[in-house]
C-alpha cells in the first residue's frame, strides 16, 4: 500500500497526460582548476652517480631509455636499461673506442649514416676497494 501512495506523487495525470518525474542520473562536467600537463612527470634520466663517487651494490648508476651509457667492469644491464653496481666499489667512466659490426640489423638502426665514422661509448665501471691479487703480467712485444 505504501509502495503506490509513493508512485501517486510521482505519476499524475493533468489533462488526461502522464506527467513523469525523472531526476538526474549524472552529475555536470564542471571546469577544472588544475589542467593537464601535456609534458607529464618528468623521468629524471641520466647519470646518477659520476665518475669518482662510491656506491654499494644495486646502486643505480644511470637510467636511460636508449643505450647511451653501457655497463663495463662489475655493473650490470637492467630490463629497461638501466646500469647499476653488482659490487661494492668506486665508479669510473671511460670513454672507449668501438669497432662496430655494421651488417647486425639493431646496430644499423641506431648507428645509421655514421659508416666509416669513429665511435666512441660511454661505460660506467665500478672498482672494489680490496681487488683480487690473480693479474697476469702480459709483455708488449
Amino acid at each position: 500500500m505504501q509502495s503506490t501512495n509513493y508512485f501517486k506523487g510521482l505519476l499524475s495525470t493533468t489533462n488526461g497526460f502522464l506527467n513523469v518525474i525523472r531526476n538526474a542520473s549524472k552529475k555536470t562536467g564542471g571546469s577544472t582548476k588544475n589542467p593537464v600537463d601535456p609534458h607529464g612527470k618528468p623521468k629524471h634520466r641520466g647519470w646518477k652517480r659520476q665518475d669518482g663517487h662510491w656506491v654499494t651494490r644495486g646502486t643505480i648508476l644511470a637510467l636511460q631509455t636508449k643505450p647511451r651509457f653501457f655497463p663495463g667492469l662489475n655493473a650490470g644491464w637492467g630490463v629497461n636499461g638501466t646500469v647499476y653496481a653488482i659490487t661494492d666499489g668506486k665508479v669510473y667512466v671511460t670513454c672507449e673506442k668501438t669497432d662496430m659490426n655494421f651488417r647486425k640489423n639493431w646496430i644499423q638502426r641506431f648507428y645509421a649514416g655514421r659508416e666509416g665514422h669513429t665511435i666512441y661509448k660511454k661505460y660506467f665501471n665500478v672498482v672494489p676497494l680490496k681487488q683480487h691479487q690473480r693479474f697476469r703480467l702480459i709483455s708488449e712485444n
